[in-house]
């Protein structure tokens, strides 16, 4: 039947079984039919549901849905499976499917039938039961069978072993010898599957089986793909992406379907620098999300994100000058496909002469925020921050550590090591130690009224790639309603200056300046507040560091002032 890859999809994730909570028994659903639109499996579930009891519809996911029976005990399920098909009620592909299956419930509408108690079925008591011809009949008896499995290859065996591990009914070796664990996953397989439970499948359903099996890939449209320009050939999912352009290092297979699967098949010419930096350049694309592992190796290099959209997998390798590989995008919540998919890709994937040639990148619109046409990732919030240790330690505005997943200090991970929100003052710690050009020397009296100040900052949020210098005049030693751990400022700064090093003459720092917008208001352009040296002192004491203090009132030169400014700011980034 045209249902019938849906249906495969779905078997492939057997691998638990939900239980009713009150008595342990088995959850299950015989799953009659799937639809590729809800308006379609809608009207099969009002059909269904006018001859027979417990109809039930939900979504499958990746646009299918399904209309099934129950929810029954195991063994209830297996008998509503056997006489209706017997009797004809239900297609003769229907079979066995549970709750983690399901997604959505769409009918009844306004239903919840998931993690609820089995019904009682709609059937006889097993003594009035039909007789055991309901059990669909083998096309070969166990002795054929085994007759049959004589002739298969030592491959062919082991697929079927592997095929049964996917479907969740074998956890034993992949060896291609039919042992007595192998027998008994065929039996369940059979069990499941509305046949007799022989423990040695028949030709037709090893093809079955294997059928089952290949649905993800089937699904997928997977297909050999030569690239000539990028010098790669291998199996893509061809039904979901297809060859949009060069860009390289890059050719771009875009997704063609809502699924949003995508692939880049990388080829470049290089050496193990080259390698590096795009190790390093692939971590900061948009579709590579922060969260998996990493592993650079001597001449490859493997990357796996994830977050709660994508999961993103890539692998690259230098040989001879070439660096070649692949990404492949593809969402999450569709994991068992996407592992086939991406295992089948590996195994094909062969190297042809020739790579992309690097002027294809030069043709394309440049905008700083692409690489090779695809996105840079963005922090969520950047701010200005200033080492305080030799080791690193940074003070920083507390609003850009709130909420994040992950916390850079130039581009190095850190996290928090306390925060006063009240003066919004945050310190951090980087998880490797860093080397400062230049630590901040805080000053111990107030600095004079009308005094020049020198503010450092990310104005413009990294863009520059290095910090921007602020002038300015201290206004006031105390904030607008008098808090004397706050100084008034006379600067114009930016959102991305917040946090940055407030430094007299003599090079000292005076404060930190805070954020432009403070609890709703809206100061005019030219006016900041700024977190006094001392208040900034006892959080560092809090935090259990020490503040190098210094009285010396000379003045320094503006070079050495613009030196010590610089080399102690930096940037601080809050990523999602």
């Amino acid at each position: 039947m045209k249902t019938m890859l849906a249906f495969f999809l779905v078997a492939l994730s057997l691998l638990s079984v939900p239980v009713d909570a009150q008595d342990g028994r088995e959850i299950a659903w015989v799953q009659i039919e799937a639809r590729p639109t809800l308006r379609q499996a809608q009207a099969r579930a009002q059909a269904y549901a006018g001859v027979l009891a417990d109809v039930n519809g939900f979504s499958l996911g990746n646009g299918w849905y399904a209309v099934v029976l129950g929810p029954y005990a195991r063994d209830d399920a297996q008998r509503v499976l056997q006489v209706y098909r017997a009797e004809g009620q239900i297609p003769r592909d229907s079979f066995i499917a549970f709750s983690r299956n399901l997604g959505q419930q769409f009918w009844p509408v306004g239903a919840n039938l998931l993690n609820r108690d089995a019904l009682d079925a709609p059937l006889p008591a097993p003594g009035n039961a039909p007789p055991p011809a309901q059990i669909e009949p083998s096309d070969e008896t166990p002795a054929q069978a085994r007759r049959g499995e004589r002739l298969l290859s030592g491959a062919e065996r082991r697929d079927v072993q592997t095929a049964l591990r996917g479907a969740g009914f074998y956890n034993g070796g992949i060896d291609g010898a039919f042992g007595a664990g192998t027998r008994r996953a065929m039996a369940e397989w059979q069990r499941a599957n509305g046949h007799e439970a022989t423990g040695a499948l028949t030709t037709a359903q090893r093809s079955t089986l294997m059928e089952q099996y290949n649905a993800p890939l089937v699904s997928a449209g997977m297909t050999r793909v030569r690239d000539e320009e990028a010098g790669i050939e291998m199996q893509l999912p061809a039904d979901l992406v297809a060859f949009a352009r060069h860009e390289s290092p890059f050719a771009h297979y875009d997704a063609t379907t809502d699924l949003g699967a995508r692939v880049l098949l990388i080829s470049q010419p290089g050496d193990r620098d080259t390698l590096f930096g795009l190790y390093d350049v692939m971590q900061t694309l948009d579709i590579v999300p922060t969260e998996g592992p990493r592993n650079r190796q001597r001449d490859g290099f493997t990357i796996e994100g994830r977050n709660s959209k994508i999961v993103s997998y890539t692998q690259a390798g230098l040989e001879s000058g070439q660096i070649k590989g692949f990404t492949l995008i593809w969402p999450t919540g569709d994991e068992d496909r996407r592992q086939r998919v991406l295992a089948e890709m590996q195994a094909s994937f062969t190297r042809l002469p020739g790579v992309l040639d690097p002027a294809t990148a030069e043709d394309a619109p440049q905008d700083i925020d692409l690489v090779s046409g695809l996105e840079v990732r963005k922090p969520r919030l950047s701010r200005s921050g200033f080492y305080v240790d030799a080791k690193g330690a940074v003070v920083t505005t507390a609003d850009v550590v709130e909420g994040c997943a992950r916390i850079t200090i130039d581009g190095n991970d850190a996290e928090l090591v306390t925060s006063d929100k009240g003066l919004g003052v945050a310190v951090l710690r980087p998880l490797q130690p860093l080397a400062p050009l230049a630590v901040a020397r805080f000053r111990r009296d107030a600095p004079r009224l009308q005094s020049d100040l020198t503010l450092a900052g990310y104005s413009y949020d990294g863009a520059l790639g290095a910090p921007t210098l602020t002038y300015g005049t201290l206004t006031d030693v105390k904030g607008l309603r008098g808090e004397t751990e706050l100084s008034r400022l006379t600067l114009t700064a930016t959102p991305g200056d917040a946090g940055g090093p407030l430094l007299d003459a003599t090079g000292q720092v005076v404060g930190m300046l805070l954020p432009p917008a403070q609890q709703g208001r809206q100061l005019p352009r030219d006016v900041g507040l700024a977190a006094d040296a001392g208040a900034i002192r006892d959080v560092l004491d809090l935090a259990g560091m020490t503040a190098d203090s210094v009285e010396d009132s000379i003045a320094v030169k503006p070079a050495d002032l613009d030196r010590q400014a610089t080399g102690m700011t930096v940037l601080v980034n809050c990523w999602e």
